[in-house]
């Protein structure tokens, strides 16, 4: 798998919603979510968006969560009777949809999100604005998690992480920045470190997904479903964007701003006076030129100039 590290692309603006969705994922995997193995469990059927529950528009009972099979009424185990009760009977399904994008497995599940993110975000904030960047983070967030849903709707698993959402991003960066180079590391070359085309890079990260197994706990539909969403919104809305300033290092992009004129240096440098060569007569070379006849000189205040063609070397 290639890791995008940077690109060529830098934002003419500081991308502030940007940063603040990193602080928020970081403050809640750090400070909030618990760490301790059974209390990050509840904690994640608490809060987390399960597809079992949007299906059936329910918090998952405890039968099902013990059997791990959704729609699953009694059962029992090591002599202890399970039933419908929920195990998180206040929890807001419907809510968890946001919520879950703000929880993580680990921290390397965290921090690789996060660089995501920061390579694609800011090129994106820019482009559609805080309040539209919002938004649009948010919606390609919820509709990773419906596509998720939809491939599995008996899963009892909860579906954590914002890499749905940040799919939506990767999604607009390919049709608004085909052209911007990315620098990837891939690590099955272990020290290979080079400048690509976002085209590649990301079209190589959507066809990966389908690679991933079923079983492997990873989210691919979700991703699949976000970068699409995401694609699919850029393209509708790409004339109505934001235009991008031109800055210096910028690269997959034509879209050029005003500037302000230059002020004239207060101090200006004294113009050089007209200088002519020496009166000396002047020779042309004609060879190749016999139907063009002379040249035109520009005029002049010394005496007058004579053309002559060259004469042939004596033998």
């Amino acid at each position: 798998m290639a890791i995008p590290l940077h690109d060529d692309n830098p934002s003419g603006q500081f991308p502030i919603l940007t940063v603040l969705l990193i602080a928020i994922n970081i403050f809640v995997f750090a400070l909030i979510q618990p760490h301790e193995a059974t209390k990050d469990f509840v904690f994640s059927y608490e809060h987390a968006v399960i597809p079992c529950e949007i299906r059936d528009h329910a918090p998952l009972g405890e039968a099902e969560l013990v059997s791990g099979v959704c729609g699953r009424t009694r059962v029992t185990v090591g002599g202890e009777t399970y039933g419908e009760r929920p195990l998180a009977s206040a929890k807001n399904i419907w809510l968890a949809m946001l919520t879950s994008m703000f929880l993580h497995g680990s921290w390397l599940h965290l921090l690789g999100n996060m660089l995501f993110l920061w390579v694609f975000g800011n090129n994106i904030e820019e482009r559609f604005g805080k309040v539209g960047f919002l938004v649009f983070f948010a919606a390609a967030g919820i509709v990773a998690t419906i596509a998720q849903v939809l491939v599995e709707p008996g899963s009892t698993i909860p579906i954590v992480g914002a890499s749905g959402a940040i799919a939506g991003v990767m999604g607009a960066y390919l049709v608004l920045f085909p052209r911007a180079r990315i620098l990837t590391w891939w690590p099955m070359f272990v020290i290979l470190v080079v400048y690509i085309p976002a085209a590649v890079v990301l079209g190589l990260w959507f066809l990966m997904q389908f690679a991933i197994d079923p079983n492997s706990g990873v989210a691919w539909a979700a991703h699949v479903g976000g970068f699409l969403f995401g694609a699919f919104v850029a393209l509708l809305l790409r004339s109505h964007l934001k235009p991008l300033p031109v800055v210096a290092g910028r690269s997959g992009t034509t879209t050029p701003v005003k500037r302000r004129p230059l002020k004239p240096h207060p101090n200006p440098a004294p113009s050089a006076p007209n200088y002519m060569p020496p009166s000396s007569p002047v020779v042309f070379d004609q060879s190749g030129l016999d139907d063009w006849g002379p040249p035109k000189l520009p005029p002049h205040s010394g005496p007058e100039r004579e053309w002559r063609p060259l004469e042939p070397p004596d033998d």
